[in-house]
């Protein structure tokens, strides 16, 4: 018995669930297994409902959980909230830190089939596309060092945030991005600021100390500017890219975009013990109730849950192989149909059935 919490949220995020909740049921009935599947309110809607972006109730339905599925939140609704009210502040950060997920993986990936739909010239993706694995850090940095805040300082306001790292930090997600190269290409990029940073001194240090640990695994450093711009330039020199949060949540969604569609990317956030599986995406409140969303990040991050927590990568590999069968048989969303003629324009509803179908 697997133990999934499903968190819809705003947005999108109801409508990508539903398609998530359509492949599940497939997957039980095709392999026999048996999952149990509790729903909660988080985010805005939580807000509006609840009077809390996190409210009691959901907090136990994860704590019940293996495993937590998230769709997406926030939206202008709730922007004119004070910023710790607000829920990718009120929610999500509580949600990483409760759990301790500290691990956030990123599978970068561009299918052969939506070449066309990437901004990047063919000659620089290739004729198969690239699969690039970003590691980034996720209960450190500046989005979590304190002191924080605006303060009143001789008659003026002073924005402060706190850049800070810990060895242990850094040693811990340094472990996980080697564990993944060492099944991979063999290839280490560690990004960091370490030329202007002491956070980022400490991360290099510790970087080369783990890699003392892994010496079959090739590793190299490169400053986060310069990666932005390699990431367009030759994004096949990358292979596994560990960095801190603020800079991986960046080059993340930088990198996102080169694979067409940001409605493309899962991600899958690991601590000690429960994980979190969400699409990269936000809310897109502007096309919310269109039935145009892409729905494919969200079964993405189902196959992630089915490989990382449920160790079921038969399951995983079933799920990514029915999404390249649709897409080789020209279905697209209205964000991956490119400049193709040919393609099959379809909904987010028609998406998720065809891809369940083909489980």
């Amino acid at each position: 018995m697997f133990k999934v919490a499903l968190l819809p949220g705003d947005g999108i995020g109801p409508e990508i669930a539903q398609e998530a909740l359509k492949v599940i049921e497939k997957v039980k009935a095709r392999f026999n297994i048996e999952i149990e599947i509790r729903e909660g309110l988080i985010g805005g809607i939580a807000i509006d409902e609840k009077k809390t972006a996190f409210p009691d109730e959901t907090k136990e339905i994860c704590d019940w959980a293996d495993a937590i599925l998230l769709g997406a939140i926030g939206g202008p609704k709730w922007e004119t909230l004070p910023p710790e009210q607000q829920p990718e502040r009120a929610a999500l950060l509580p949600l990483r830190k409760r759990y301790e997920l500290y691990a956030n993986l990123r599978p970068i990936v561009v299918f052969p089939e939506l070449i066309e739909a990437s901004p990047l010239k063919r000659e620089i993706l290739g004729e198969s596309g690239f699969d690039i694995m970003i590691v980034r850090e996720l209960t450190g940095d500046v989005y979590f060092g304190q002191p924080k805040g605006i303060f009143e300082e001789n008659g003026h306001l002073k924005g402060l945030d706190t850049m800070v790292y810990h060895d242990w930090e850094v040693r811990r997600i340094a472990k996980v991005a080697f564990e993944i190269a060492k099944n991979r290409r063999k290839e280490l990029t560690s990004v960091d600021k370490a030329n202007v940073l002491a956070s980022s001194v400490l991360w290099r240090n510790v970087i080369n100390d783990v890699a003392k640990e892994y010496p079959e695994v090739s590793v190299k450093h490169m400053y986060v500017d310069n990666a932005s711009m390699q990431l367009i330039r030759n994004p096949h020199q990358f292979d596994v890219i560990v960095t801190g949060n603020m800079f991986g949540d960046i080059l993340s969604d930088e990198a996102a975009m080169l694979t067409g569609s940001i409605g493309m990317l899962a991600s899958a956030s690991l601590g000690e013990g429960k994980a979190l599986y969400e699409p990269v995406h936000g809310s897109a409140p502007d096309i919310a109730g269109k039935g145009i969303a892409n729905p494919i990040a969200m079964i993405l991050s189902v196959a992630l849950m089915f490989r990382y927590s449920f160790c079921k990568n038969d399951i995983a590999s079933s799920i990514e192989e029915a999404v390249r069968v649709v897409l080789r048989e020209g279905y697209r969303t209205p964000d991956i149909a490119g400049i193709s003629k040919n393609a099959r324009i379809v909904g987010t509803v028609e998406m998720g059935s065809l891809i369940a179908e083909r489980i």
